[in-house]
């Protein structure tokens, strides 16, 4: 009973968490007064305070306002990220479920082929291919997750065409692509939403992790996985520069997480 009390109020946290941080992503100016690129060289390497709340880089740069104008681009690249898989992911899936034979065999086989190579070797491939930057990595962290929205699409229409309205549609003189239109897809497609809601978090995650092994946004882009990576070698004396901006990653991931969860099992009921 307790743990059933302390849902809700752990929904209402990560709604609140994620609206701060779109809230930072569409109006940064509100919340880092700072610039976010240029710094007080004097300033440099200043630990957290009233005038500081994450305190400075080795520049003098306010971390604070560079974490505040950093979550546009993991929002953004999550975003990006999220639609490419559920956009590809989705069209293969019904498209096999759909088609059948040979169609559905070749696009499995794909997908099969997508499944079996790690998700951080098949990103840094798309990476190599369309060249470094935020956009390329949201692409590259997208095409790892069409084959989980292929395979999940696939089956809900191959669920959804056995059913009796859909034999019925069919009986009745529907042609397939009227039927895909009005019977499946809206019937097939709640749970790949919810699958979408639940790959934002990892997305951001996996775009902060690319970040930060060099392959994102070029300083002094205030990219979150860049933030960590460039205060890595400062562990010892300035333990801020990766915490702080390390928190707010895991603060944004568990919340889109707990968050998606909540949207998945609001659309199973």
């Amino acid at each position: 009973m307790h743990d059933d009390a302390c849902r809700p109020l752990a929904v209402v946290a990560s709604f609140a968490v994620l609206g701060l941080v779109v809230a930072w992503a569409f109006l940064p100016a509100l919340f880092g007064h700072a610039d976010p690129y240029a710094g007080v060289p004097s300033d440099k390497l200043t630990g957290p305070s009233a005038a500081h709340w994450f305190g400075t880089d080795t520049t003098g740069r306010d971390l604070f306002t560079r974490v505040v104008y950093g979550a546009r681009y993991s929002l953004l690249g999550g975003a990006v990220a999220v639609t490419v898989g559920l956009v590809a992911g989705t069209a293969i899936g019904v498209l096999a479920g759909t088609l059948g034979g040979i169609v559905d065999e070749l696009f499995m086989r794909v997908v099969d082929v997508l499944l079996a190579i790690p998700a951080l070797l098949l990103s840094l491939s798309v990476i190599i291919l369309l060249g470094f930057g935020t956009t390329s990595v949201a692409i590259a962290v997208g095409v790892t997750s069409v084959a989980a929205f292929a395979r999940l699409s696939r089956s809900e229409v191959v669920r959804v065409r056995r059913t009796e309205y859909v034999e019925a549609a069919f009986g009745s003189g529907g042609r397939w692509w009227q039927v895909l239109l009005r019977h499946v897809l809206p019937n097939s497609l709640t749970a790949v939403l919810a699958l979408a809601a639940l790959q934002f978090g990892t997305a951001i995650l996996a775009i902060s992790t690319l970040g930060f092994l060099g392959y994102g946004a070029p300083p002094p882009t205030p990219e979150w996985g860049l933030l960590i990576a460039e205060g890595r070698n400062y562990l010892a004396t300035a333990w801020w520069l990766t915490t702080l901006p390390g928190i707010v990653v895991v603060l944004t991931v568990l919340a889109a997480n707990r968050v998606s969860v909540w949207i998945a099992h609001r659309s199973e009921a």
